[in-house]
């Protein structure tokens, strides 16, 4: 399966699921997506690795959600940053981190 087919499904299944019985607002689907990250580092936090992982998981079927159901192709915009982000300089921004 390739990262657009995984966004396909994901949506298909939110969808079936009654999910999508309603326009959802992109900022909705992005809290959601940030409550993954959230429990994601509870686990972690936890030292729960089975739970970190499962979270991760989470985290990229609610993101292929959000493109599928907005149609946005997910692997060529990944394709393209990974690109750009081999020219960006030494640890670029200024930031600590």
């Amino acid at each position: 399966m390739n990262i657009n087919q995984m966004c396909t499904e994901a949506f298909q299944i939110a969808k079936a699921n009654g999910w999508h019985d309603e326009p959802r607002e992109t900022g909705t689907l992005l809290a959601l997506i940030h409550s993954e990250v959230s429990e994601a580092l509870e686990a972690d936090r936890k030292g729960d690795n089975e739970n970190f992982i499962e979270e991760l998981a989470d985290i990229v079927i609610r993101v292929g959600d959000l493109c599928g159901s907005r149609n946005i192709d997910l692997e060529k915009a990944i394709t393209e940053k990974m690109e750009f982000n081999k020219k960006r300089s030494y640890r670029h921004g200024g930031k600590a981190y």
